[in-house]
């Protein structure tokens, strides 16, 4: 096996860990409540912004990258990266110092919100491993990997990033009911 086989291959592993564990403990730590800790209540509209952002920087990368702006793409890319988790430390901190609010609308308004929050959590999952991935091969200079991978991607991380601030839109009039 190559040297670049072997790389890849660890990289591959550390991708599989870290796609298995982020979810298991935001998932664990979800349920914690932090006692005696003022609630953050101040933190939604900040990580949905962050969501909004990240969307479109994801945007401007893929202009970036058509228009051979590989350094510029490589930035943004990287900076998604970082917003998304610094998104997930604030997400983290509101539910273990916050009670989870429960969507108030009624009627077909209320199977909208359910369909775009389930998928946007099911997607929110999937996207880990696929933009790991996606910047390793960048990162490991296989870049026609790369490309057919960031095809998919990059639907997927957009989608969820925008459905983060319609998530956030559509429940926030019952924050602190």
């Amino acid at each position: 096996m190559d040297i670049v086989s072997l790389k890849e291959k660890k990289v591959n592993r550390g991708i599989m860990i870290i796609s298995v564990l982020i979810p298991v403990v935001v998932a664990v730590l979800f349920g914690v409540r932090l006692p005696n800790v003022e609630p953050l209540s101040f933190l939604p509209p900040i990580y949905a912004t962050i969501n909004g952002l990240t969307a479109l920087l994801l945007i401007v990368a893929v202009w970036a990258i058509k228009n051979k702006k590989r350094r510029l793409h490589q930035n943004l890319m990287t900076s998604c990266i970082a917003l998304s988790l610094i998104f997930l430390v604030m997400y983290v901190a509101y539910h273990m110092t916050s009670d989870s609010t429960s969507f108030g609308g009624e009627g077909v308004i209320r199977y909208v919100y359910y369909f775009i929050l389930i998928s946007h959590v099911i997607l929110s999952i999937a996207i880990i491993p696929l933009v790991l991935h996606t910047y390793a091969r960048a990162y490991l200079k296989n870049f026609e990997k790369h490309r057919k991978l960031a095809r998919i991607t990059f639907p997927i991380w957009l989608y969820v990033a925008v459905t983060g601030v319609v998530v956030y839109l559509m429940i926030s009039p019952y924050y602190g009911q």
